[in-house]
Order: C-alpha cells, then sequence, then structure tokens
C-alpha cells in the first residue's frame, strides 16, 4: 500500500485544505497519474464557498484560446479581452486550476504566468478579483511524461507532492458516495496493492500500477478503476468476455484477470429484495470475498425503510463485517440513515470495542 512518510507528501485532503487556507499562495501540485488532483477544483469550492470556477486544460490551449488582442481606439492603444472559460469577465472570486500547466506549450505558458504573481496577479491587463485562487498541477518528473517547469516559475509557486490514497481513504473518501460498484470497492479493500506507488519500497513486481520502468501503459489507479466500475456494473449485460476485455484495457492485466476471479463471488449473494424480505434466513455467504462485495455494496444500498431490515440480516454475520459495515456508513453520505435507526444505534453502543 501507499507509503506515507511525514514532511514529505500530503493527502488529497490535505493539499485540498492548504490551497483553500492559503489563497494567497500560489501551489503547485505534483503527484502521479490517476490519482484525483483533477478533481480537487470541486472539493476546494465546497471547502470556500466559492461557486465560480474555470479548470483549464492547459497542454490543449493555444495562447489564441487565453485571450485576444483588442483596438481600443478611445485612446489608440491595444488590450486583451479574456476567454470567457476563465471567468474572469464577472469580476466576482474564482478558483483557477491549471491543470498539467507543466505540459503546456510555452507561449501559454507565459500567458498564464501573471496569474502566479503573489502581488498584482493578473490575466493580460486583466486584475484577478481579490479573494480567488489560483493553482497548478502536474506530474512527478519521474513519470516521465513531459512535464517541465521553469526556474523563475518554480521560484513564484510551493510545490507539494500529493500521493495516492490508500484503499481505505479511496472506499470511505471517494468510491461508496461517488457509487462505484460494490464489487470493486471490496476487491479494493482486499487488494491494497492496487494503490500502491512504484516510487514505494518493494513494489518492483507489483503489476497492477503504473511504473515508468515497464513498457505497459495500461495500470490501475483511482482514476481507471472509477472507470472499470461502468464496465462492472454491466457485467451481466456484457458477458464474462467481454467485461474482461474491457477491464485489460482499462485497468491492466493482471488487475482485470484477478478482479473477474473476484467477481465470480457475485454466485453466492443472495438478492437484496430476498435479504430485506428474509433478513433471518436469506442467505449468507460462505466465502470472504462475497461477504467483502455484499457489505460494501450494502452501504450503497440501505435506505431509512430498510436498514432494520438489513441490520437483522447483518447480525448472523462475523463480527468483523457488522464493523466494517457500520464503518463505512458512519463515513458515507448515507451516514443520517444509520444515526436515525434505533438498530444501528444500539449495535455502535454494544460494540463500541470494535471501533
Amino acid at each position: 500500500m501507499t507509503m506515507i512518510n511525514f514532511g514529505s507528501t500530503l493527502s488529497f485532503t490535505e493539499t485540498v485544505s492548504l490551497i483553500a487556507l492559503c489563497p494567497e499562495i500560489r501551489v503547485h501540485v505534483e503527484g502521479e497519474m490517476g490519482i484525483g488532483k483533477s478533481s480537487m477544483i470541486s472539493a476546494i469550492s465546497k471547502r470556500t464557498g466559492i461557486t465560480r470556477c474555470a479548470y483549464i486544460d492547459t497542454p490543449n490551449l493555444d495562447v489564441g484560446d487565453t485571450a485576444l488582442p483588442v483596438i481600443k481606439h478611445d485612446t489608440k492603444t491595444t488590450g486583451y479581452y479574456p476567454n470567457e472559460r476563465f471567468n474572469l469577465h464577472l469580476g466576482e472570486p474564482v478558483i483557477i486550476m491549471l491543470d498539467e500547466f507543466p505540459k503546456g506549450a510555452a507561449p501559454v505558458q507565459n500567458m498564464l504566468h501573471p496569474l502566479l504573481e503573489e502581488t498584482n496577479p493578473r490575466f493580460g491587463d486583466i486584475p484577478l478579483p481579490p479573494g480567488s485562487i489560483v493553482f497548478t498541477t502536474g506530474n512527478l518528473t519521474t513519470d516521465g511524461v513531459g512535464d517541465n517547469r521553469k526556474a523563475h516559475t518554480i521560484n513564484r509557486q510551493s510545490t507539494v507532492r500529493m500521493r495516492k490514497p490508500t484503499s481505505d481513504e479511496w472506499i470511505n473518501n471517494y468510491a461508496i458516495d461517488a457509487g462505484i460498484d460494490g464489487a470493486i470497492i471490496a476487491f479494493a479493500k482486499e487488494v491494497p496493492q492496487l494503490f500502491a506507488s512504484y516510487l514505494d519500497d518493494g513494489q518492483e513486481d507489483n503489476h497492477y500500477i503504473y511504473n515508468p520502468r515497464r513498457p505497459s501503459k495500461v495500470y490501475a489507479s483511482p482514476r481507471s478503476l472509477s472507470r472499470a466500475s461502468h464496465i462492472v456494473k454491466r457485467r451481466r449485460e456484457l458477458g464474462a468476455n467481454a467485461m474482461t476485455a474491457a477491464l485489460i484495457g482499462t485497468i491492466g492485466e493482471q488487475a482485470a484477470r484477478d478482479l473477474g476471479a473476484y467477481i465470480e463471488h457475485q454466485n453466492e449473494l443472495p438478492a437484496w429484495a430476498d435479504i430485506i424480505a428474509n433478513p433471518k434466513s436469506a442467505r449468507v455467504p460462505d466465502s470472504p470475498g462475497a461477504s467483502a462485495v455484499l457489505v460494501f455494496g450494502a452501504v450503497q444500498r440501505v435506505e431509512a425503510d430498510t436498514i432494520d431490515a438489513f441490520m437483522s440480516y447483518l447480525d448472523r454475520f462475523d463480527t468483523n463485517w457488522q464493523a466494517t459495515f457500520c464503518l463505512a456508513l458512519a463515513k458515507s453520505s448515507k451516514q443520517k440513515v444509520g444515526f436515525a435507526n434505533a438498530s444501528y444505534r444500539n449495535w455502535l453502543s454494544a460494540n463500541q470495542d470494535l471501533l
């Protein structure tokens, strides 16, 4: 799993907090591919209350996509009209994310560079609205994907490295609320190596993840696992062969084969309707893999009118699985469903030693 070195890397939550709490500085976030950097803008918006956001895909811009020169006939001078995508024409605080900034063409970087100034930040001759936030992202130079910042740019920014999430962070902070398929959540819980970094010790033989020293460019990452969820959710319609082929092209050969084997545990699962209608007699899975798929899937499916029945069914499981469900529900967006239910609250009270 991901190695956490104090003071050298930040989690997703810590990175968002730094940018939100220190809008005066220009933070550059570097990290491996597919770990969630691009999703920071929405988290920062939620944290700060700034609703105007401008996600700028820097490598795909030409100079003409940033601003156009205009003639000011009254003064016989020229100025710039910024592209609408930057949201600067409204005069309100805005969060500007310059994604993959080090991969941008040199003329584009030069055009955007004044936004990185701490004093008098501007875009062309247009001042940045007070209260705005500007940050950039990029990959690690060791990833070998062409990131390059000039020395004077680096000196204007506070560079931090965002680490990959651990499996538990990905599950509890993202996957459950994002509706990721329960089989993938359970697989991620069972195989934390999916979230390891090639920079960690002992990962030379980890064929799940990206490693610049290997030729394969298809690998498992938080981003590709999220995309794989769309395939897995339609596994019955697709069939095993089509599902496996699509997964190989999404998360790589080893992860796809192992996930496919893991999904076979689905055959042990009772129907959700049977669990709710017959909690005392519905089948309880025999294998840990099937239990994991069922428990994490239940966190997404349980509602106020079904949680009593599910808690009654869950009482027939090993206490470790009971704790897994109750803790995951408490950390999800459905926590209110749990805390409003007497059976759930009673379980928490009676099993404090497991929490």
